[in-house]
């Protein structure tokens, strides 16, 4: 048995048996008749019966509101099936389902700032804002676009707009005016809501100016809220149709707040894509399918429980900050944090989970590779003791990173890599309580998500690397792209490649264990000589040098071929010689092959990422090619672009 074959944990037999997905299972089984003994026939039979599987994922969620008696018509077509055509129900309306004073949130603005709200706290709050809201014309189906950071009032804003009924957007404060304007400028909100700054690495950033220019440039906003965050009572006498929070809240009283029950498929949020090479798509998600997947993927997948403590680090423009917020639904109280994670030397999330009895730890696998390359071991310098889920994503973690977690962050938890996008708000492959961990592996596709990966005919394969699709519908399908009447953005998207299945541009592998291994973006695969290489094969050679902080590779067109070009950022003090140079192709090519091995080695300064963190491969292949780059105005850090224009060693 080869170590691929070990598991790195297995759930007990006592924590299988108390898991939310076992109580789900044996509901399941009754409902279809059968036994079902394990994850996969559960699995075979959610995508084998979708009315029947959705309608008891409504019913074991939970879900306030009225399901109808039909669960989907057009199931054959995909676009174009419907879920649950006679149901009403509200989001936030299952978000504030508790209104007691337990704890909804705690919030720490990195080590600045720490507030907790109730359940009663967070209601009262809703209940204000949506008078405001209504008193300052917002209709169902206006847009409402916060630029805020990850604070209370922006969970509080986002509950308010959904339960008139009005659509929810939000960026984080870091984008810059055209970044904003990019994004809000297509959805015309009527009223936006922004900070008057936020703290990052202990500095205080003022927002001020920027929301002031927003403000003029976005004609359809007729009122701009501003949040305090760095000062109590900001000044917002430059901002058009400005009001500072406390005078918006003002004339209104707490009072029960009448929901507005909307069909299945009604506007909930505007969510965008990087928008790296052209201007952000704007992807419009509903109520019902939302909600009932992150019940599902929170419940079920995740084990998350009433009175359960639930973190991701996450802004406000990245969609795991909506994953996170759907978590109230379940019962948990939300552990907020908004700044750098690794204030007081990459302790402060650790700290935070501690002092709030984290159960659930979400993160990204750059941010556990940055732990295990500063030697962090939180299993020796904190307790840890409640923790029991550890989720990443955001990009492929790599089997050292599972290494990483178990020994020097818990021996006892379940590590669950998980991979979707914001194309679907949520998940297509992710963490499973009741069954092993493997290294390098995501542990199974969703319930409900007929996952499969394709090879290049379309045909089906499991051993090999192939496309990321879903062959069947499933109700957190977009509802559809702003300003795309007639969905041919939105088919092109998708369903292009392969009519009638959708294809989600990850090129994985479906593995023996029926887990998956995701390879990188299929939009960003190499393919020198005819051969398809996932460069998430290459990163996890590179980033095990201790010499290189990380790494970002393209395909670079020559002589009629693909080359692969391997740019690096070195630790400080270090530069590229011929010596280090060799050792990184021998270590890529004994530990992965030749073909994996670069062409050109290129040492820069800074790699360019989007806001939430991931490296922009295809930007930079544009700007190695001599093209210009759409939308650099989508990343955090567009003047690294700077770095890979015009390249010398790159000429030959």
């Amino acid at each position: 048995m080869t170590d691929a074959d070990q598991p790195l944990w297995t759930p007990s037999p006592e924590w299988i048996k108390v898991a939310a997905l076992t109580a789900f299972r044996k509901k399941a089984a009754q409902c279809a008749g059968h036994p079902l003994d394990d994850y996969a026939s559960l699995w075979q039979w959610s995508v084998d019966a979708p009315t029947d599987f959705w309608r008891l994922a409504w019913a074991f969620g939970g879900v306030i509101g009225e399901p109808g008696e039909t669960v989907l018509i057009n199931s054959d077509q995909m676009p174009g099936a419907r879920w649950f055509p006679q149901a009403r129900l509200n989001y936030a309306e299952n978000l504030l389902r508790q209104r007691d004073e337990s704890d909804a949130l705690a919030f720490w603005g990195e080590d600045q700032v720490q507030r907790r709200m109730s359940r009663a706290a967070l209601y009262a709050e809703v209940s204000r804002l949506v008078q405001a809201l209504k008193a300052a014309g917002v209709q169902a189906g206006d847009r409402v676009a916060g630029y805020l950071p990850n604070l209370p009032e922006a969970l509080a804003a986002m509950l308010a707009t959904t339960a008139i009924g009005a659509i929810w957007s939000s960026a984080s404060p870091d984008f810059g005016v055209q970044g904003v304007l990019d994004r809000f400028g297509q959805i015309e909100p009527k009223v936006l809501i922004a900070a008057d700054g936020y703290w990052y690495n202990g500095k205080a950033i003022d927002c001020l100016l920027r929301t002031s220019e927003i403000a003029q440039r976005l004609p359809s906003v007729t009122t701009t809220v501003v949040v305090p965050y760095l000062d109590p009572m900001p000044d917002v006498s430059m901002i058009r149709q400005g009001i500072g929070y406390a005078d918006f809240l003002g004339p209104h009283s707490v009072s029960k707040i009448s929901f507005q029950r909307v069909p299945f498929d009604h506007p909930l949020f505007v969510l965008y894509s990087s928008g790296t090479t052209g201007v952000p798509k704007c992807m419009v998600h509903g109520h019902g399918g939302t909600l009932l997947q992150h019940l599902k993927e929170h419940q079920l997948h995740s084990d998350l429980k009433p009175g359960d403590r639930l973190f991701y680090f996450t802004t406000c423009g990245w969609m795991m900050w909506n994953w996170l917020m759907s978590g109230l639904a379940s019962g948990a109280t939300l552990l907020l944090y908004d700044g750098n994670p690794f204030v007081k030397n990459g302790r402060i999330l650790f700290d935070f989970a501690d002092a709030e009895g984290m159960t659930h730890f979400g993160t990204s696998a750059k941010f556990i590779d940055a732990l295990a390359k500063a030697n962090a071991q939180p299993r020796v310098s904190h307790r840890l003791d409640r923790l029991r889920v550890l989720l990443s994503t955001g990009s492929p973690l790599a089997p050292e990173g599972f290494d990483y977690v178990y020994r020097h962050i818990k021996p006892d938890l379940q590590l669950a890599s998980i991979s979707g996008g914001t194309d679907i708000v949520s998940c297509f492959v992710l963490g499973n309580p009741c069954a092993p961990v493997y290294r390098g592996e995501i542990q199974c596709r969703g319930l409900g998500m007929a996952v499969e990966v394709f090879d290049e005919r379309g045909q089906p394969v499991r051993g090999a690397k192939g496309e990321l699709v879903c062959t069947r519908p499933f109700p957190a399908m977009p509802v559809g792209f702003w300003n795309d009447p007639d969905g041919v953005k939105y088919r092109t998207a998708y369903f292009e490649r392969f009519p009638g299945v959708w294809r989600h541009g990850d090129f994985c592998e479906l593995t023996a264990h029926d887990g998956v291994i995701i390879y990188g973006r299929s939009d960003a695969t190499l393919n020198p000589g005819g051969v398809r290489i996932g460069t998430a094969e290459i990163y996890r050679q590179v980033e095990q040098l201790p010499e290189i902080m990380e790494a970002l590779i393209v395909g670079q067109d020559w002589d009629h071929d693909v080359r692969v070009v391997l740019f690096v950022k070195l630790r400080e003090g270090l530069d590229l010689d011929d010596a280090l140079r060799e050792r990184i192709k021998r270590t890529i090519r004994d530990n992965a092959t030749p073909r994996h091995a670069p062409a050109k080695i290129v040492q820069v300064t800074d790699i360019p990422r989007t806001r939430s963190g991931k490296i922009v491969e295809l930007a930079v292949r544009e700007i190695i090619h001599g093209r210009p780059v759409k939308n650099a105005e989508a990343l955090a850090n567009p003047e690294a672009l700077e770095q890979f224009r015009d390249r010398q060693e790159l000429q030959d």
